[in-house]
């Protein structure tokens, strides 16, 4: 009888550990970015994140969407690339938002000193279809980034549906999905090391990455997801792991005074 009510206890909790595991997989991405939504928010200033972190995070986790279709792996993975996505439109709809708004006020601002205030105030237009690499990712309208995505989605999947059949072409768009993800963190290393310090960045953030990417990497050893993933997930631990001994040296040798004025860095993870 003892026995038999272990075996439940046991059962329950390991039930329990499953869902907590199956829940911080899908929704544990989005997380670190909820403060930066707030953030930017209450301020009304996006300075502070670069948007190229969502295009990053879009072109990954789309390309790992149509990697699904090759080669199978896990629907929570599926599920966490989906609400990542949404969570990047949102934050590129807030920002292109806050940023045009700034742009107005700094117009504003410019037409008074001038005393022109009886002038049209225009701002420049930056449209998609304009198809002007100056402007890339610098778009006026939330619009034209959507068209963007579905652009880059609508060719992905061609290509995907055209080279399905080759296990090469299967196996690159699996790996180029992770790898563009791991790589996420070795703009805020290459940041640190030009400024030859880690002021202004987030040691909090650092150590949030870390435990999640190894909690991610360590759960996809243990359910046998594909070989891209956990290799490129062994990657994002290294680059977060290098990122903590940045801050550990440069606080330990200082290589230059401190400034108080240091420059946020374009890293998907420096919110």
């Amino acid at each position: 009888m003892e026995d038999e009510m272990f075996d439940q206890i046991v059962a329950v909790f390991h039930s329990l550990v499953t869902w907590v595991a199956a829940g911080a997989m899908v929704f544990g991405g989005l997380v670190p970015y909820i403060p930066q939504y707030r953030d930017i928010r209450r301020t009304q200033n996006a300075e502070g994140f670069s948007t190229y972190v969502c295009l990053v995070l879009l072109v990954a986790n789309i390309l790992r969407i149509l990697f699904r279709f090759g080669r199978y792996f896990e629907t929570l993975l599926l599920w966490q690339s989906i609400i990542m996505i949404f969570t990047m439109l949102i934050m590129l709809n807030l920002c292109t938002n806050v940023r045009t708004a700034t742009e107005l006020s700094t117009k504003r601002r410019s037409f008074i000193a001038t005393d022109s205030k009886d002038e049209e105030i225009r701002i420049p237009k930056r449209l998609f279809v304009d198809f002007d690499w100056s402007s890339f990712w610098l778009w006026s309208r939330f619009l034209d980034y959507m068209q963007c995505v579905l652009s880059f989605t609508l060719m992905a999947a061609y290509a995907t549906y055209l080279f399905l059949d080759s296990m090469l072409f299967v196996e690159t768009l699996g790996f180029l999905a992770v790898f563009t993800e791991a790589m996420l963190g070795t703009p805020q290393l290459y940041c640190n090391y030009q400024n030859k310090s880690t002021e202004g960045m987030s040691i909090k953030m650092v150590l949030m990455w870390t435990s999640g990417d190894t909690f991610k990497t360590g759960y996809f050893l243990l359910t046998q997801a594909p070989v891209q993933f956990w290799t490129c997930g062994l990657l994002q631990v290294f680059v977060d792991f290098t990122i903590l001994f940045q801050v550990y040296y440069y606080s330990r040798f200082p290589q230059k005074p401190v400034s108080h004025t240091a420059s946020h860095t374009t890293s998907a993870k420096a919110l």
